[in-house]
């Protein structure tokens, strides 16, 4: 028996009435969003992907967003080097949860339109409905040339993203055979079937950061993935009222988003303590330079003491924990620290 076709609130709300939604981002990639070398950090593999989105399917968990990674980033670990392609993992995923939903991570200049809404509303009839669409257009120039593609300028990217969007909804909507000429694309009797599940196309989902991709990301989609502030509360809630003011202006509602890293321990000792031994003892420092596009300092270490301290004093620690700063500031680790309970600090960085 098929399920209710779902509606465009169905998939505004993930199917369910929590007003506050929860997810988990970056399951595809080895090593999470965690720069580190413990022994234990995550693998990245299907049934360690598969048995993560079953437990989030039965506990509630909103949706589980990937991240569109085609190369890693080098160091001790290969920092987040294997991953799985995010709509086939989408696909997988959908068929064997029930509740949860599932995005693909589409790299618009990477993927033709007609091939991606093709692939994106299979996932979608496999999910029944479940499928949302994380668009991005691009900023890794070391992925662009593996593909042999030319990385446009910062605002021709979103001209390009908006005809390819404009394709694939029109793919999505009732219209066959229909041509498509613009600055970027010309297309000629394109036509799309079927369409998505039940009628209404899957939730489309932005990041961009920049005054030209937040417009765009308020223009076309149903969800915006911000930048919360490292320094102030009220400065992030200011942010998401812009939004949200933003998208109203234009008729829309707007979902707005930002990220985060848990640790969480019984206590939020413990939870400090395991942050420290992970993501500052035990730190991939080579995979975060590359990150950052710095060169590592002459006669900095590249390994660690038997004990897991950084070799070299406290010089190099100050080194080490500058680094750190940066590498929150700039996005990939925002962290809360803390046990199940009450026992929750939000860290601050860059006051």
């Amino acid at each position: 028996m098929l399920a209710p076709a779902p509606s465009r609130h169905d998939r505004m709300s993930m199917h369910n009435a929590n007003k506050l939604k929860i997810g988990l981002f970056g399951a595809n990639c080895s090593s999470g969003r965690a720069v580190t070398l413990v022994p234990e950090r995550w693998s990245g593999s299907w049934p360690d992907n598969l048995k993560l989105a079953r437990m989030a399917d039965d506990v509630g968990i909103d949706f589980l967003l990937p991240i569109g990674r085609w190369k890693g980033y080098g160091g001790d670990t290969d920092y987040q080097g294997a991953t799985l392609e995010t709509i086939t993992w989408a696909t997988g995923l959908l068929a064997l949860t029930k509740r949860v939903t599932v995005f693909g991570t589409v790299h618009a200049p990477l993927f033709n339109p007609v091939i991606a809404a093709k692939e994106m509303v299979t996932a979608d009839h496999v999910g029944e409905g479940r499928f949302g669409l994380n668009i991005v257009v691009g900023w890794n120039e070391g992925e662009f040339a593996m593909f042999g593609v030319k990385q446009r300028d910062h605002e021709s990217r979103y001209e390009y993203a908006q005809e390819w969007i404009d394709v694939i909804k029109l793919i999505w909507s009732d219209k066959e055979d229909f041509d498509f000429e613009g600055k970027y694309l010309n297309m000629k009797g394109i036509r799309g079937k079927p369409k998505p599940y039940g009628g209404s196309r899957p939730l489309i989902m932005n990041a961009g950061a920049s005054p030209v991709g937040q417009a765009f990301a308020i223009r076309n989609c149903d969800a915006f993935f911000l930048q919360a502030s490292r320094t102030s509360l009220d400065e992030t809630a200011q942010k998401v009222a812009t939004a949200k003011a933003q998208a109203k202006q234009q008729g829309k509602e707007l979902g707005v988003y930002t990220v985060g890293v848990i640790t969480c321990r019984p206590t939020k000792k413990e939870a400090e303590d395991y942050y420290h031994y992970s993501i500052v003892e035990h730190a991939d420092w080579r995979a975060v330079d590359d990150i950052l596009g710095r060169p590592r300092p002459r006669g900095e270490p590249t390994h660690r003491s038997q004990q897991g301290g950084v070799d070299g004093g406290c010089g190099i620690a100050r080194q080490l924990s500058r680094r750190a700063s940066v590498l929150l500031r700039r996005g990939f680790a925002a962290s809360a620290t803390g046990g199940p309970a009450r026992e929750t600090v939000i860290e601050k960085q860059g006051s």
